[in-house]
């Protein structure tokens, strides 16, 4: 019987989820953000939100009792990013210091294809996605490039599509002059001497 077993075993035995979890808490406590499927968010949730009541214990009791190194260690027994433990100290623990649970929201996505397994996103409290601010930093990137001397970073995606392009012999990027050489073509290859196979008696 599962007494007192009241967690979700993922598929996997204790060591590897529980690898799994800090893994994916060291991901949310970096990016505030990841997506992963529902029962595992559902996991994690408990799993981070323990961590930032540590670490907020640990910057309200501040003083030189050595409070403060003892949460650090505790939380680094899960967290081994030191960039990230010093970020959750620094400035998650203070934004959540008035708050007394609740850090984190699961947001359902829908269905993943491949294997139809419910997806959600797992974010931290105060870090949601704000378009208008996104889309003023992108503006102000593109104007910062145009300063630089007028020329426009292009993505990924519009490199690749500038190659095959080029490839295909089609559309020419600027600065392409058409008074090149034209590539020679290659001669056609030699047709390739029918010969008997060994068992039926040929060469």
């Amino acid at each position: 019987m599962r007494h007192r077993k009241a967690h979700r075993k993922l598929g996997r035995v204790s060591e590897h989820r529980i690898a799994l979890l800090r893994n994916q808490a060291t991901a949310l406590l970096m990016h505030e953000r990841i997506e992963t499927t529902v029962p595992k968010a559902k996991e994690l949730r408990p799993f981070v939100e323990k961590i930032i009541t540590i670490a907020k214990r640990g910057v309200k009791a501040a003083d030189p009792k050595g409070r403060t190194l003892s949460a650090r260690r505790l939380v680094m027994r899960d967290v081994h990013n030191e960039d990230v433990v010093t970020k959750l100290f620094d400035s998650l623990a203070p934004r959540f210091a008035d708050r007394p649970g609740g850090y984190t929201r699961i947001l359902k996505l829908g269905h993943r294809r491949g294997d139809a397994a419910e997806v959600a996103q797992i974010e931290l409290v105060g870090s949601e996605f704000d378009p208008k601010k996104a889309e003023a930093d992108r503006k102000a990137a593109e104007e910062a490039a145009q300063a630089d001397g007028g020329k426009t970073t292009k993505s990924v995606g519009e490199r690749l599509r500038a190659a095959a392009e080029r490839l295909r012999g089609g559309k020419k990027e600027k600065g392409d002059s058409g008074g090149g050489k034209a590539k020679a073509s290659r001669p056609p290859r030699a047709a390739r001497k029918a010969t008997t196979p060994r068992k039926a008696g040929g060469s």
